[in-house]
């Protein structure tokens, strides 16, 4: 089954769905107020999201080991978790914030 980036005026929904119309079912099951702004067919069946790209390649430590530790710190408290990131890395309030919200997403 074809992988979708289906983009709305809201969100970005990353869905299998057999064609553009069962993907955009999907859209419209899950968030049925959202326009549908993009839609884009896979050209794999997985999705990778670039660190480079969220800016995280430059670290001498792991960032997303260091992220992981602070959201099970702060029990899943993003704002607490963020704060312990930039504490315990020296980074400042951006780039703390993309690191533990990449890592929230990818379901620490």
């Amino acid at each position: 089954m074809p992988l979708f980036e289906v983009e709305t005026d809201a969100h970005i929904i990353i869905t299998w769905a057999a064609d553009d119309a069962a993907a955009r079912e999907v859209v419209t099951e899950a968030y049925p107020s959202d326009k549908v702004t993009r839609m884009t067919k896979r050209p794999r069946d997985t999705w990778v999201i670039s660190k480079g790209a969220l800016g995280l390649t430059a670290t001498d430590t792991d960032p997303c080991s260091v992220a992981r530790d602070c959201l099970a710190k702060a029990s899943g408290d993003k704002v607490h978790a963020i704060r312990l990131y930039m504490h315990e890395t020296g980074t400042d309030l951006e780039r703390a914030r993309k690191v533990i919200e990449s890592n929230i997403l990818m379901g620490w």
